[in-house]
C-alpha cells in the first residue's frame, strides 16, 4: 500500500521514469496490496520543480509535512531530491538516510536511488505497525569528498499511521460481551451485600482517630502515587518494553485504590476501617495525582497523545463505595442482629467474588492477551510484590500496629487495573490501546493470584501455630 496524502490537497505530477521505476519496487508486494498500490500511486510520487523554502528534498508539492498511511502495511514514500549532484550518472551518488523515530509506529525498510530528467529522487519502503504519529529523521549525504558531507537534514515530515476501519468494532465487541456475561450480574448483588458487610466492620472510634493521625493514608498515597510509577517507569527501561506497553504499566501502577484491596485487609487480618478510608482517600487523590503522573512519564516516554481521565468512572467508584458502606454502618447501629449476621457471610461472599473477579478478568482479557511477550508477564508478576514490599517497610518506618502495616501494605500492593483499562481505551488508538491495555489485565491476574495465595498461606500458617 501506497502512502495516502494527508491534510491538504493539489495535483501531482510524475515522469514516465518515476512510475517505471516505483512500478518495478512493488513487484515483490502481495498481490492484495499491489492493487491499492497502483491505484494510489500517483499520490506517492512527487513533482521534480524548483525548490521549496530553499531545501533539496521534498515529498509532494512541499507544501505538506504530515502525511496518513495505515496501519499494519507496506508502502512507499517518493522523495523528490533537487541537489545537483543528483543527477550524475557515473561516480559516487548522493546517499539518503531516513530514521523512523518511533518504530513502533512505522518502520524503515530500505532506500533506493532513482534518476529522472535533471533531477532525482529516492524510494523509501516503509512498514506501518501500532497507530500513532512517527516523526522521520531525513538525512542527505555527499560522498564526493575525502570525507561525507551532510548536505541537508530534515525533521520536520512526520507520518501519522491510522487504525484500521473494523479494529474498534472488533474490541467494542469484545467488551460488550464482557458487560454482557451472566457472571457480571450474578456477582453484583454479592459486591453489593459484602460492601454492606464491610461497613458493619467499621469502627468509628478508628475512623475518628485516623482524622487526628492520617499517616497510614499518607504513606499510601506516596507509595500509590510515587514510589510504584516511578517502579513501572524503571521495570520499563529495563526490559526496553515498547513506548505504549510501558504507559499501559505506568498508568497500571498510578491507579490505586484496587476493589479488593480492603477486602484482603480483612482476610489477612489487617485494618479494615483503616482499608476502607485509604481507599477511598486514594480514589478522590486520583482525579489530581494520575493526570500528573500521566503528563510526567508520557513526556519521559515521548508519547503525544492526550490521555483522558476516566473522572466519570472515579465518581462511579467512589458511589459504589461510599454507598452499600454507609448503608452497613446505619445497620451496624439500627439492626445490630442483622449486622452480625452480614459480618459472618463476609468471607464466603469475598472468596466467590475473587475467583469471580479472575474468571472475568480471563474472560475478557484473553483477546487482548493472545500475543503476550515474557517481559511484560515478569514485570505485572513482580508488581503486587514490590508494592506489598514498598508498603510494608514504609509503615514499618513509622512503627505503626501490625494491622496497619498489613493494610498499608496491601492498599500500595493491589491496583485498580479497570480504572487503568478504562483510561487506556480512552485515550489511545484501537491497536495501541489494546497493546497497552496488556499491562492492566497481567497485572489484574497475577495480582489476585498472589494475593489469594497469600490469603491461602495465612489460613494454614494461622491453622498450624494458632497466631493471627
Amino acid at each position: 500500500m501506497v502512502l495516502r496524502r494527508g491534510r491538504g490537497s493539489c495535483q501531482w505530477w510524475c515522469g514516465p521514469l518515476v512510475m517505471f521505476t516505483a512500478a518495478l519496487l512493488l513487484i515483490s508486494q502481495p498481490w492484495g496490496a499491489k492493487s491499492m498500490a497502483m491505484a494510489s500511486l500517483g499520490t506517492a510520487l512527487g513533482p521534480t520543480g524548483s525548490l521549496v523554502k530553499g531545501h533539496y528534498l521534498s515529498i509532494g508539492d512541499g507544501s505538506v509535512m504530515e502525511f496518513d498511511f495505515p496501519e499494519k502495511s507496506e508502502g512507499i514514500i517518493v522523495i523528490s531530491s533537487q541537489y545537483p549532484a543528483q543527477a550524475n550518472r557515473t561516480g559516487l551518488k548522493p546517499t539518503l538516510r531516513v530514521t523512523s523515530l518511533d518504530p513502533e509506529v512505522l518502520s524503515i525498510k530500505n532506500v533506493s536511488a532513482i534518476t529522472w530528467g535533471r533531477g532525482g529522487g529516492f524510494v523509501v519502503s516503509i512498514h506501518s505497525g501500532l497507530a500513532g504519529l512517527a516523526p522521520l529523521h531525513i538525512q542527505l549525504l555527499d560522498f564526493h569528498k575525502a570525507a561525507p558531507m551532510l548536505v541537508e537534514e530534515r525533521r520536520d515530515f512526520c507520518i501519522r499511521v491510522s487504525p484500521a476501519e473494523d479494529t474498534h468494532a472488533t474490541l467494542s465487541t469484545n467488551l460488550a460481551h464482557f458487560s454482557e456475561n451472566p457472571i457480571l450480574y450474578l456477582l453484583l448483588p454479592l459486591i453489593f451485600v459484602n460492601k454492606c458487610s464491610f461497613g458493619c466492620k467499621v469502627e468509628l472510634e478508628v475512623l475518628k482517630g485516623l482524622l487526628h493521625s492520617p499517616q497510614p493514608m499518607l504513606l499510601g498515597l506516596l507509595g500509590q502515587f510515587l514510589v510504584m510509577p516511578f517502579y513501572a517507569f524503571l521495570m520499563a527501561k529495563v526490559f526496553m518494553l515498547p513506548k505504549a506497553l510501558a504507559l499501559g504499566l505506568i498508568i497500571t501502577c498510578s491507579s490505586p485504590g484496587g476493589g479488593g484491596s480492603y477486602l484482603f485487609s480483612l482476610l489477612l487480618g489487617g485494618d479494615v476501617t483503616l482499608a476502607i478510608s485509604m481507599t477511598f482517600i486514594s480514589t478522590v487523590a486520583a482525579t489530581g495525582f494520575l493526570p500528573l503522573s500521566s503528563i510526567i512519564y508520557s513526556h519521559l516516554l515521548s508519547v503525544h497523545e492526550t490521555l483522558h481521565v476516566p473522572i466519570s468512572k472515579i465518581l462511579g467508584t467512589l458511589l459504589f463505595i461510599s454507598i452499600p458502606i454507609a448503608a452497613g454502618v446505619v445497620i451496624k447501629f439500627k439492626l445490630p442482629r442483622f449486622s452480625q449476621l452480614l459480618v459472618l457471610v463476609i468471607k464466603p461472599f469475598s472468596f466467590v467474588l475473587i475467583l469471580g473477579g479472575l474468571i472475568l478478568a480471563y474472560r475478557m482479557g484473553v483477546f487482548i492477551l493472545a500475543g503476550v511477550r515474557l517481559p511484560i508477564v515478569l514485570v505485572g508478576f513482580t508488581v503486587p510484590l514490590v508494592g506489598l514490599l514498598v508498603g510494608y517497610c514504609l509503615a514499618t518506618c513509622l512503627k505503626l500496629p501490625v494491622a496497619q502495616r498489613r493494610t498499608v501494605s496491601i492498599e500500595v500492593g493491589v491496583q485498580n487495573s479497570l480504572l487503568a483499562l478504562a483510561m487506556l481505551q480512552l485515550s489511545l488508538r484501537s491497536l495501541q490501546a489494546d497493546y497497552a491495555s496488556q499491562a492492566p489485565f497481567v497485572v489484574a491476574l497475577t495480582g489476585t493470584s498472589e494475593m489469594l495465595a497469600l490469603v491461602v498461606g495465612h489460613f494454614i500458617y494461622r491453622s498450624l501455630f494458632g497466631v493471627s
